[in-house]
């Protein structure tokens, strides 16, 4: 079977003929676990994960519409992954046009659901091709398709979100049916308008970021994803390995996610004569740059939520050393007039957070290009790293970083720079 059901209007109408109430409840109570997501990452695994529950999905995906394209954006596959996304295939750049040549593509371009019973025999006359490259890749076997746009209520579509082998009892691949589609079809309505207030959300914070770059030019848009995405990875990792509860883990690195990208906001504050200079730093102007730090944690004083709170963390604590030589240090009160910087804070009096993003932060600008240096290669970068464990780093912080290098590598690629490079 090969559909392309029409559900609007009256998705609701159409709903209550199908299941009934009992099918809205389920819906509702699925949407109410997308609300406190922040992060656009936390929110699609959350989406995929209530719209496979919805359906018995296997695995699934979300293609997220930027720039006139439909950009892959999240995965899901419990045979091949568990009941979590595999990260590593979390930052494989993809993209496909909107047209009528691929599934997603189809129901971006048509703004309708489409149902399929077997992918590798897709009847003649429909102008679409299932890709199985992932499948030849993965050595997985894709049978029933379902697809749906992500169309807001005022009728723009953010992305199309595919759902894929339902499972019978015993486990089995089945197929997806009518009744399949309304469910997902309601609950991608509703969906997609948390997905592009996420959206804004984080283009918001982008803008903030590119009026820093317009200081400093080594804080660009991409540097902070890398920044973001190393620090998320590196703390699901370090936080299942301490046995932290599944819910705390989504928690924190929801935010953790957001928060490293403003790191560095501090530098608006800091003089144009030692952002730009192309040379490394003399000692009185390395002293002012410190400050940055302070500066940055400074923007979040009103804290109204555990995102603010998590932001000066980050802000203030991501240049302290594991063996007390970095900075700005132990300082009793950030808001006072004149701030002298204090001892360094040493091994666990540094946040987490801040112990993360330090070693995000400085192997991005080692593999980086900047004005004053070349990248390093990957295996200088790396020996640098091993060599600070326990004097930059945190040794934890290390070993973790090392167990995810193809995750790393994975973000390094997918968020490059204009010129190709990290």
């Amino acid at each position: 079977m090969t559909t392309e059901p029409e559900v609007r209007p009256s998705e609701a109408e159409a709903m209550d003929a199908a299941g009934g109430a009992d099918i809205c409840n389920r819906i509702l109570q699925s949407m109410e676990t997308l609300y406190n997501a922040k992060d656009v990452n936390t929110l699609l695994d959350a989406v995929l994960f209530q719209a496979r529950q919805l359906t018995r999905a296997d695995a699934g995906s979300i293609y997220l519409i930027e720039d006139e394209v439909l950009k892959f954006s999240y995965i899901h596959n419990d045979t091949l992954f568990g009941t979590s996304a595999s990260n590593k295939y979390l930052y494989t750049s993809h993209t496909l046009p909107i047209d009528q040549y691929s599934l997603a593509g189809y129901v971006a371009f048509t703004g309708k659901p489409l149902i399929i019973d077997d992918v590798y025999h897709i009847p003649g006359g429909m102008p679409f091709r299932f890709n199985d490259s992932f499948d030849k890749l993965a050595n997985y076997r894709t049978k029933s398709v379902l697809a749906v746009p992500l169309m807001t209520s005022t009728k723009k579509t953010v992305g199309v979100m595919q759902i894929i082998n339902p499972l019978n009892n015993d486990r089995a691949p089945s197929t997806f049916n009518n009744q399949d589609q309304l469910v997902l079809s309601y609950f991608a309505h509703n969906a997609a308008s948390a997905i592009e207030r996420a959206m804004m959300t984080r283009e918001i914070i982008l803008r903030m970021i590119k009026m820093c770059e317009l200081r400093d030019p080594k804080e660009t848009g991409v540097h902070a994803n890398r920044v973001a995405a190393y620090a998320a990875e590196i703390y699901h990792q370090w936080s299942r390995r301490k046995g932290i509860a599944e819910d705390e883990v989504k928690h924190t690195k929801d935010l953790l996610r957001i928060a490293a990208m403003l790191h560095d906001l501090g530098k608006v504050a800091i003089s144009d004569i030692i952002l730009k200079k192309p040379a490394k730093l003399d000692p009185e102007e390395f002293r002012a740059m410190q400050y940055h730090t302070i500066y940055g944690a400074r923007l979040f004083e009103n804290q109204e939520s555990d995102l603010d709170a998590l932001s000066a963390e980050i802000a203030l604590n991501h240049h302290e050393k594991w063996d007390g030589t970095g900075y700005p240090g132990k300082i009793d009160d950030i808001y006072q007039d004149h701030i002298p910087l204090g001892e360094g804070k040493r091994g666990e009096e540094i946040p987490i957070s801040g112990r993360i993003v330090a070693l995000a932060d400085v192997y991005d600008a080692l593999v980086s290009q900047r004005a004053y240096k070349e990248p390093w290669s990957e295996a200088k970068a790396l020996d640098y790293i091993k060599s600070q464990s326990g004097r930059h780093f945190d040794p934890e912080v290390v070993d973790v970083f090392l167990a995810i290098y193809d995750i790393i590598l994975a973000i390094r690629e997918k968020y490059q720079d204009k010129n190709g490079s990290s």
